[in-house]
């Protein structure tokens, strides 16, 4: 029944929380005179809350107010009202009267009724002004009575009918309401066919309480319901059932707001959010698509670059080439589409045993104290540096011939080190563009669509939101949402490479399985140092360093001779008094360690200081 919703214990503490407020207030604010008396306190929500009694002595105590209401209802579900004030003793100069427009129903869903045509007039038919003001379910009419006696309201009211079963019932609050006491109310119901059944509740809005009397008139044939003494906070509700066919109409329904309606999954919502879920799916398996070129390029072409890397002159010399030229660097850039501190620190193994540092590992002054010199050397004569290798020896001498590398980064040597990494880290993403094998910089690719993802989360976290206020379809946003996050965390995957490029991986592929294989470490004599140093830094790159340490200190003792293995047995590589060359892939493996870390330090110091500096 319409009644139930409104015992409901949510409805009871609006309620009462209202009241209670209601007479903080008037406690606080004291005699206001009667010219407050047409203002009604707002309800919460969509619960008729208590009407603001009038400050100070009660009007009653002057006069007496009657009312008497007409409602007809017609056969196209129209109740139309005509109200009979009566002021006996004088009247107010306004008189404000509560029609309700919205009520609670059921769980889900309010009850709106649409009220039409407000007016009044005096008894001798004289229009007087009304104004009506909409707030919180109910709408204010309040009547400029001009002192007369008798004023008669009119309006018209759609939505109080339902088609329930075994016949017609009409639900309506007859009195929202007043803004003065009411001596007795006095409502009377006609329509097509004659009542069944008729029922009231009256007093305050959390009430249960009958109202004062209701009858089925004397030839059955109208509905009458009495309520003396009505305070301005009460309420009568009336509801009237009747044979099948008397008026026609359906209640209007609105959803009531709360966060599972907002998030309905309707079959239009689910539709909505698959098709974007789709939308996404089908993103992603383009990009698969697109980044699948290296798996097929691996299946195709990884076999040719798991062979030895090196070339036979024209005097039976054996040198080292690597697939396509590349540069250790190179190739870890290459391989995960990012500058790692690990390219970084393999860039430096391959200077030095290319020659252009020379790594001397000084006397331990404690037992667990090691530190290098690095000895800045002119290179091989024809060889030149690549860009990005040439802003690494600058970042790391900082112009000096000689640096030790506990110096390396500090400002004594290169105060603005941390930059001059980045510098360098940005001149290898332009080699990968400069070289063909990315149409764009990999890191550019991945900000913007990190930029773009982040920006499409966001969209779709104030879509949801505007969904959630204003419909009942937020679920549909939560894919944009879901979209957005998937597109930032993917964002690192989005780089892809040229056909060129996916070429020049899956030779490097190769030729990582092929220094992986024990057969790379069968070169013959004479040349193995020279060539298993070569191998070292991309085999630092790889992550295989201590293996590949050994298999070069092995050769070093094996092809040579006792006076070139004191002290330094490696042109690039030289130890302290105490040092052999079976120390070699200890030291090698730490100096990486301690270089790694040094760059890494100072990346995190920069952004420490930005951050900072942002603060």
């Amino acid at each position: 029944m319409w009644w139930v919703g409104s015992r409901r214990p949510a409805v009871v503490f609006a309620a009462a929380a209202f009241v209670f407020s209601s007479v903080l207030v008037a406690t606080v604010a004291g005699p206001v005179g009667e010219a407050g008396a047409a203002t009604a306190v707002p309800p919460a929500t969509t619960v008729q809350g208590p009407f603001q009694a009038p400050s100070g002595r009660s009007l009653a105590e002057e006069s007496a107010i009657t009312n008497d209401i007409r409602l007809d209802l017609d056969a196209d579900g129209v109740l139309h009202g005509r109200e009979t004030l009566t002021f006996e003793g004088g009247a107010p100069e306004a008189f404000t009267r509560a029609l309700t427009e919205t009520m609670i129903y059921d769980t889900e869903h309010d009850r709106a009724y649409e009220v039409r045509d407000v007016a009044a007039a005096d008894g001798g038919g004289t229009p007087l002004e009304v104004r009506t003001e909409a707030e919180d379910g109910r709408l204010y009419a309040t009547v400029e009575t001009g002192g007369a006696e008798t004023v008669v309201l009119t309006y018209r009211v759609e939505g109080a009918v339902s088609q329930v079963a075994g016949g017609v019932q009409m639900e309506w609050r007859a009195v929202g309401a007043y803004s003065h006491s009411v001596r007795t109310t006095d409502v009377t119901v006609t329509a097509p066919m004659p009542p069944e059944g008729l029922s009231c509740l009256a007093g305050e809005p959390r009430s249960a309480i009958y109202c004062t009397a209701s009858d089925m008139g004397t030839d059955s044939d109208v509905a009458h319901f009495l309520q003396t003494d009505m305070e301005p906070s009460d309420r009568l509700d009336i509801a009237v059932s009747y044979p099948p066919g008397t008026a026609e109409g359906e209640p209007f329904l609105e959803r009531r707001w709360t966060l599972g309606s907002a998030f309905a999954v309707t079959p239009w919502t689910a539709s909505v959010f698959g098709l974007l879920l789709l939308v996404l799916i089908g993103g992603l398996v383009l990009l698969i698509r697109v980044r699948g070129r290296d798996e097929r390029a691996l299946r195709e072409e990884a076999g040719r670059g798991e062979q030895a890397p090196v070339a036979t002159g024209a005097r039976g010399q054996v040198r080292f080439e690597p697939p396509h030229g590349v540069h250790p660097g190179q190739i870890g850039t290459l391989v995960n589409e990012t500058v790692d501190i690990t390219d970084l620190t393999g860039a430096v193994v391959d200077l030095a045993v290319r020659g252009y540092i020379r790594l001397e590992e000084l006397p331990h002054e404690h037992f667990t104290s090691v530190d290098w010199r690095l000895v800045r050397l002119e290179g091989p004569e024809g060889e030149h540096l690549l860009p990005y290798e040439r802003l690494l020896m600058d970042a790391l001498f900082g112009g000096r011939p000689t640096v030790r590398l506990s110096q390396v980064g500090t400002a004594g040597v290169c105060a603005d080190f941390p930059a001059r990494i980045d510098r360098v880290r940005e001149e290898l993403y332009r080699d990968m563009v400069r070289l063909k094998w990315f149409a764009r910089s990999p890191n550019q690719v991945r900000s913007r669509w990190s930029t773009g993802g982040v920006v499409l989360t966001a969209f779709g976290v104030l879509l949801t939101a505007v969904l959630a206020v204003f419909t009942t379809a937020a679920f549909t946003g939560l894919a944009v949402v879901i979209a957005g996050a998937a597109v930032t965390m993917g964002a690192q995957y989005m780089p892809a490479k040229t056909r060129l490029g996916s070429s020049v991986f899956a030779h490097t592929m190769g030729f990582r399985d092929y220094l992986f294989h024990p057969r790379a470490a069968t070169e013959p004599p004479g040349q193995r140092v020279e060539i298993y140093s070569r191998y070292l830094p991309y085999a630092v790159i790889f992550g295989d360093t201590d293996r590949w340490a050994n298999i070069l200190a092995a050769a070093a003792l094996t092809d040579l001779s006792d006076e070139e293995l004191t002290g330094d047995g490696l042109a690039w590589y030289t130890g302290p008094r105490e040092w052999r060359i079976e120390d070699f892939s200890d030291s090698i493996s730490t100096f990486a360690v301690a270089l790694t870390g040094i760059i890494t330090n100072a990346r995190r110091l920069r952004l420490v200081n930005q951050f900072q500096r942002r603060r």
